[in-house]
């Protein structure tokens, strides 16, 4: 079971990964959206993932602080939230800068708040 969970530690992080990278891509002026909105979709499963799995482990090993869980998702369902919507507006030929830097500033909040709390 360790095994499993250090691979959605990675996807998660791969996810995180994609939605800064692909802000940071978008703010240096390219059009790259799919990167933001399928880290945002699994940044969102691999966390619910790893809670399901750390509330699972009889051993111990990992703790869950339930407080903390909440306010991450909260902001998790925000980043996905308006990168979703971001992504429709730009096939739409709509503005997206504004939901974009939301959906990439939320994930670098949600990271500081992963690892700060």
């Amino acid at each position: 079971m360790d095994f499993g969970y250090q691979l959605l530690v990675a996807a998660h992080l791969l996810g995180m990964a994609a939605v800064v990278g692909g802000w940071i891509a978008l703010r240096s002026g390219r059009t790259v959206t799919a990167p933001v909105v399928w880290g945002a979709r699994a940044q969102l499963v691999t966390g619910l993932a790893l809670v399901g799995l750390a509330s699972a482990d009889s051993s111990g090993d990992h703790a869950v602080n339930h407080a903390k869980i909440a306010v991450k998702l909260v902001i998790a369902l925000a980043v996905l939230a308006t990168a979703e919507i971001g992504v429709a507006r730009a096939r739409r030929g709509q503005d997206t800068q504004a939901l974009l830097d939301v959906a990439g500033g939320g994930a670098v909040v949600n990271t500081l708040v992963a690892a700060l709390w």
